[in-house]
């Protein structure tokens, strides 16, 4: 019975796998980061479209007023 074949395992071999590593973990993190970002911008589209109405509302409220004012 032979024994098992043994990967060959030599330094710039490691240091290209861990690079690898290394580069899978930066990216995983960018991901996550990028997902944040995606969300707080999201959460800041929705206050401004909540601001854009209340400035509208606010300018129809003033104009309804001035008709009320002018009708009767």
């Amino acid at each position: 019975m032979a024994p098992p074949e043994r990967p060959f395992l030599c330094a710039p071999g490691l240091r290209i796998e861990a690079q690898e590593r290394l580069v899978a973990l930066q990216f995983q993190q960018l991901q996550q980061q990028l997902e944040r970002l995606e969300a707080l911008i999201e959460r800041l589209e929705k206050r401004l479209w909540l601001t854009v109405y209340g400035v509208l509302g606010a300018i129809l409220a003033q104009a309804f007023q001035s008709f009320l004012q002018v009708a009767p």
